[in-house]
């Protein structure tokens, strides 16, 4: 029952970091491809693959659902789904997956390398972290237990990739991150 209860707290803990890596991520190469492609609806254009861009078509009709029942509980006509939506809804594996090497070419090189300013290491590196990030976040959010034996090693890893972004962002993050005592409360106890 103890591990329960700590397995709760540390994931509690690390909701709020992992949230502001995944959004920042997100937005960041969002931003990048729109001033790559010149248009919101980048995916439209950009050489995603076969899988890449059943990703995108999956989120638009998750969209359009959404909105169709959100209408019918208002009795309203449904909104048009917008860009934004569509953006939101791509979960955080679609976009670590951006920098898989097979899209090394097509969007790291010509643009994707510019939403991590402060990133000085290898493409390959970068998205080993994030993938790393993607399958810790999946276990937080879907309730599952965490490794207790690499936490503090995901845990830099949302600071390296939070530094690659904004030094300052980190810094922000930083002082709302409980992890840390969480993380050393456990370690003490044992």
């Amino acid at each position: 029952m103890q591990l329960y209860q700590w397995n709760l707290e540390a994931s509690a803990a690390l909701y709020v970091p992992l949230h502001c890596v995944e959004l920042s991520v997100r937005n960041a190469l969002h931003d990048c491809l729109v001033l790559r492609y010149g248009r919101a609806d980048w995916w439209a254009v950009a050489p995603l693959n076969k899988g890449g861009k059943g990703l995108v078509d999956k989120a638009h009709a998750r969209c359009v659902r959404n909105e169709e029942q959100r209408a019918l509980e208002q009795r309203r006509q449904p909104r048009a789904v917008t860009v934004d939506d569509v953006v939101t809804e791509l979960n955080f594996g679609f976009w670590a997956t951006l920098l898989v090497r097979r899209y090394d070419r097509a969007f790291w090189v010509p643009t994707l390398h510019r939403a991590f300013p402060y990133y000085t290491g290898r493409r390959d590196s970068l998205h080993d972290d994030l993938w790393a990030l993607v399958r810790l976040r999946n276990r937080v959010m879907h309730h599952e237990p965490i490794r207790q034996g690499g936490l503090a090693a995901d845990h830099d890893r949302i600071y390296r990739v939070l530094e690659a972004l904004s030094p300052d962002l980190a810094k922000e993050v930083r002082a709302m991150d409980r992890f840390p005592s969480v993380l050393a409360g456990r370690e003490e106890s044992l």
